[in-house]
């Protein structure tokens, strides 16, 4: 069977939302499991979600600038089939912070050598001007797997225990697997040459776009791993206003970032790339900073302000990481993409620990102080995005 056009493209993306169902598990239950279970900070808590990114950004380096070596597709099943196995691991053998961190973090070694290898994949598969959209299309099918994994996850930790939520989540992955083996082998256009990252880093449009991925994915991950937890305490705060459960709030913005993406790109393709993300980082910079500011209001404010700040964390995301692959030189395209994903996951893995750090330093997860640092963090973080954007525009002294 050889895929190919939109077959390509939808078996990739269905794939990639079975990849991702484990992805925001231990953010997704902590509050209401983990945490109390193992009498973890907040700082701790942060710690053990972020070491999934951590894993990943650790690999992605090695695995993703492989793809310029070897067919993508072989990595891609490779990660998938960790994937899968790290979820279950976890579920049968964590017993408390380090164990959590050390299986946690082999699972986002797996999903290291799926996310990027399956984008490269795909645009290794399709025609150059055909491949914007079909980014954007991966790029989004991310938002319904993450929010399929905060729904899967919580529904069944709540209902069989925690453990069976890795149990469930582990089995997904198994899809990309299948999506693998269907896969027409291709040739890599630099096989058995040496690959460098200098010629990336001398390539000052892609790094503009890398350093705003990276800037976005602080903010996104800060939020991803928060958001349970967060609406957890405006319902406490705001006893007897039980305005949508933390379940439904978390799987509502993470779906929205899927149009989002996509519309952002298609703005971007019609009004100029830099031009709309400047304005979506700007506002999204703005409308966290709000968040955190009337943290301990309403339910009834606080929740269009949420979903506002989730179409525009997202709304960058594809236009971002299109843009890259653009820029990118095609013989280096994979090194390229290893770039911005360590730099994006670098910082994602930051997100989540430095939102942790600053809630304690608030007075911890019942302080409104302390959610208004968390979010301020984040807002003052993606700022930092139309800077490395403008930054990339100037000509090299």
């Amino acid at each position: 069977m050889t895929l190919s056009g939109r077959p390509l493209i939808i078996a990739l993306c269905i794939g990639q939302v079975g990849n991702l169902v484990p992805h925001v598990a231990v953010s997704a239950i902590m509050a209401g499991h983990l945490i109390p279970l193992w009498g973890l900070s907040a700082t701790e808590a942060g710690i053990m979600a972020s070491s999934y990114t951590v894993g990943y950004m650790l690999a992605v380096p090695i695995l993703a600038t492989l793809t310029d070596r070897f067919d993508a597709r072989l990595i891609l099943l490779a990660g998938s089939a960790l994937n899968f196995a790290g979820a279950i691991a976890f579920g049968l053998f964590a017993n408390g912070f380090w164990s959590a961190c050390l299986l946690w973090g082999l699972t986002g070694i797996g999903f290291g050598g799926a996310y990027m290898p399956g984008l490269k994949a795909l645009t290794d598969r399709m025609p150059p001007g055909e491949s914007s959209r079909g980014v954007v299309f991966y790029t989004s099918a991310y938002s319904f797997g993450v929010g399929l994994s905060f729904l899967v996850s919580q529904v069944v930790a709540d209902a069989w225990g925690w453990r069976a939520a890795f149990f469930v989540t582990g089995i997904p992955p198994l899809l990309m697997v299948v999506t693998a083996f269907l896969l027409t082998p291709v040739r890599p256009a630099t096989q058995g040459a040496k690959i460098a990252i200098r010629p990336v880093l001398r390539n000052r449009p892609a790094l503009g776009y890398i350093l705003g991925y990276g800037a976005h994915c602080f903010e996104l991950y800060g939020v991803r791993t928060w958001i349970v937890a967060f609406w957890t305490f405006v319902l406490a705060n705001n006893p007897g206003n039980n305005l949508l459960s933390p379940i439904a709030v978390s799987v509502i913005v993470t779906v929205i970032a899927a149009p989002a993406s996509i519309l952002g790109n298609e703005a971007a393709l019609r009004f100029g790339r830099h031009r709309v993300l400047t304005v979506v980082m700007t506002t999204s910079a703005i409308v966290t900073a709000m968040v955190g500011i009337l943290a301990g209001a309403s339910p009834w404010i606080l929740l269009p302000l949420i979903i506002l700040q989730a179409f525009t964390v997202n709304a960058d995301s594809g236009a971002l990481t299109s843009g890259m692959t653009i820029a990118a030189v095609p013989e280096n395209r994979g090194a390229t993409m290893a770039l911005h994903s360590t730099v994006g996951f670098g910082l994602a893995a930051s997100g989540g620990w430095a939102s942790g750090a600053a809630i304690d330093l608030g007075g911890g997860q019942m302080t409104t102080f302390g959610w208004t640092l968390a979010f301020l963090v984040m807002g003052a973080v993606v700022a930092l995005g139309p800077l490395a954007l403008a930054w990339s525009r100037r000509p090299p002294s």
